[in-house]
């Protein structure tokens, strides 16, 4: 046992010596690779040389009795075995594939052509990262199998320079270098080392002429469509009938009517009669509504005031007064003044008919009520104006609020005013039960504190003129301009 000791440490010495060379795998016979290989622990025999006739360590009796082969024919491995360490792949700055992948179990068995691939795209793509110049857009037409254009097709944008600066990928994948080899084939047309010649030469301006030249069809075909459509639309042009150049001019003048700008002339009378010089006296007085203005009352008419009374009630008498003149350009009205729904509603149990019995006699208003399209009956709350109107046109009751409030009280009394009114004038019993209970919401709404007054005033104005509300916070001022010179002159336009 000690003399087995003994030959170990001297075995460990030699191998740990820095003359001793280890013998090539390729040079010992195959007996012996065989036996090298299958052996855990190397072999402790002591053998004699044959000149000297001493012991000799195992070792050295095995390099001696298993010289190197003349000709030396290697044998290939048939059997998993390493990577190379100074293989391709492990100077490619990449980690490598999963040897459980198809891809990683050709490139770990040597498929040099798909490494070498792969490290050639690996390369194009961080060449790009030196290139300087701006953000280019090219158009790549995506060719199909038959070499047809759908109609949804288009040039695909492929923002090239900037991803590659920023060292992003081209393909969807950012984050895969290795690309699918189809994939990477077309990006490689569009990506390349030169880019003076592929990306400003003549290659790009090749593609795109190419990809323009197969959208001629299509374009000739879209072409005549377009002819076609346009030759249709034609023929129904023909066919529909022409409007008078009468009616037209008549429609635009009634859009331009309510907007029509003051004079100079206009604009000085209606500074003068504003002015605290003129607050004594009596700028206009009404004969048919015994209804005077004083400059002091027509100063509400500045702007950031509150209107009166007396201002709309005359105000509402003018639009009377001009449906008489031309009654077929506005619609057939009645006007209540400020004072007919506070009345209404001032009996005991919130409703008094009686009182306002005798204010729409046909002998008082020179027409019959139940005639009229629309009744407009201003609502005051305190400090507020709202408008309510009993729309027989259209079987509508109404409610318009500039602020957008809603009083489901005011239409309830009016609807029960109008069944009694009817009743009272012509006998009959009349059913508004169908009729819609309305609150406006899509009219111009006031953006101030004190415009309610002018609001309700051109609320009545334009439904008069059968037109839709179409003004805003805006045109106040105006408005405020346009009703004082209508009152200075008693007649509204």
């Amino acid at each position: 046992m000690g003399a087995l000791t003994s030959n170990r440490k001297r075995c460990d010495d030699d191998f740990t010596s820095l003359n001793f060379k280890t013998p090539s795998f390729y040079s010992l016979n195959l007996d012996d690779r065989i036996d090298t290989h299958i052996s855990k622990k190397p072999k402790t025999s002591m053998s004699m040389h044959p000149s000297s006739g001493h012991p000799v360590s195992s070792a050295s009796s095995r390099i001696y009795r298993y010289p190197e082969p003349v000709n030396q024919i290697r044998r290939e491995v048939h059997a998993p075995c390493r990577l190379r360490k100074f293989g391709f792949w492990a100077s490619s700055n990449r980690e490598p594939r999963s040897s459980g992948t198809k891809e990683g179990l050709a490139e770990a068995m040597g498929n040099a052509l798909s490494s070498h691939y792969d490290w050639a795209k690996t390369r194009a793509i961080e060449t790009l990262r030196f290139l300087t110049k701006d953000k280019e857009v090219i158009d790549v037409d995506s060719e199909t199998e038959n070499d047809t254009v759908l109609e949804d097709s288009s040039i695909e944008e492929v923002e090239v320079l900037e991803d590659a600066r920023e060292g992003r990928s081209v393909g969807s994948d950012s984050r895969d270098v290795n690309l699918k080899v189809d994939d990477a084939g077309k990006r490689l047309d569009i990506l390349s080392l030169n880019q003076d010649s592929d990306v400003m030469g003549l290659l790009i301006h090749k593609k795109l002429l190419e990809s323009a030249e197969r959208r001629n069809p299509k374009l000739s075909s879209l072409s005549f469509q377009i002819e076609l459509n346009e030759k249709r639309l034609a023929s129904f042009q023909s066919l529909r009938p022409a409007k008078k150049p009468e009616e037209k001019d008549v429609h635009q003048d009634l859009l331009r009517e309510p907007f029509t700008p003051l004079t100079e002339e206009e604009e000085a009378e209606v500074s003068r009669a504003l002015s605290n010089s003129h607050r004594r006296r009596v700028l206009a007085r009404h004969d048919n509504s015994n209804i005077e203005i004083t400059g002091a009352v027509l100063q509400c008419l500045r702007p950031g005031a509150w209107l009166d009374d007396e201002v709309i009630n005359l105000y509402l008498e003018l639009l009377k007064e001009r449906e008489k003149r031309e009654p077929k350009k506005f619609l057939k009205c009645h006007f209540f003044n400020t004072f007919f729904y506070k009345k209404l509603i001032g009996g005991s149990n919130g409703y008094d008919f009686k009182s306002v019995r005798r204010w729409t006699t046909q002998k008082k208003l020179g027409y019959c009520l139940l005639e009229c399209d629309k009744i407009f009956v201003p609502i005051h709350k305190e400090v507020h104006w709202c408008l309510a109107v009993i729309n027989k046109k259209d079987k509508k009751l109404q409610y318009l609020d500039s602020l957008g409030g809603i009083d489901s009280r005011v239409l309830k009394v009016l609807a029960r005013y109008f069944v009694d009114e009817v009743k009272d004038k012509s006998g009959k019993d009349i059913d508004i039960s169908s009729w819609q209970e309305e609150y406006v919401e899509d009219l111009p709404q006031q953006e101030n504190g004190w415009d309610c007054g002018v609001f309700m005033i051109k609320y009545v104005d334009f439904y008069s003129r059968g037109l839709g509300l179409c003004f805003n916070q805006e045109h106040m001022p105006y408005f405020r301009q346009r009703t004082a010179k209508e009152i200075l002159r008693l007649k509204a336009e």
